[in-house]
């Protein structure tokens, strides 16, 4: 860095416990032809006092799998699965008159690069599966129709 000029400033800087000398030249409207950049020099002179910022505290949080929305059920217990949320149907685990228990992986939704498991919400026969693998799907979606 050229040395001498009106509006040229020397700074020390501490990174890390190690003080570098630094040279700042104020250009104001003037534009450099090519930038100067020089190596950082260290300098035997007093340290900075730079208050150091401490990590915050994060305390851990749980995490719980809501369970999937279900429209209302008509009478005579036949029901309906509908989608949780907006996604992408990757694998069918059941075929149509299929048994099903309470809690058991009906589907695969994925949903911003995240596997979701479709469960059962009870005891049920898989009485048509409405969508199919690949298929693209918004919440409340039916997915499967469960007969009691």
């Amino acid at each position: 860095m050229s040395k001498g000029g009106p509006d040229v400033r020397k700074f020390k800087v501490r990174i890390d416990d190690e003080v570098f000398e630094v040279e700042v030249e104020e250009i104001g409207a003037q534009a450099l032809s090519t930038p100067v950049v020089s190596a950082p020099q260290k300098s035997p002179a007093a340290p900075l006092n730079i208050p150091q910022k401490k990590a915050p505290q994060v305390s851990p949080v749980s995490v719980s799998r809501p369970e999937p929305k279900q429209s209302a059920q008509p009478a005579g217990g036949n029901g309906t699965v509908a989608a949780p949320i907006p996604g992408i149907v990757t694998e069918i685990k059941v075929t149509p008159g299929s048994s099903v228990k309470k809690g058991e992986v009906l589907l695969i939704l994925e949903a911003m690069k995240m596997q979701n498991e479709i469960l059962a919400p009870y005891d049920a026969t898989v009485a048509e599966i409405a969508v199919s693998q690949g298929a693209s799907v918004q919440t409340g979606d039916v997915l499967v129709k469960l007969d009691r």
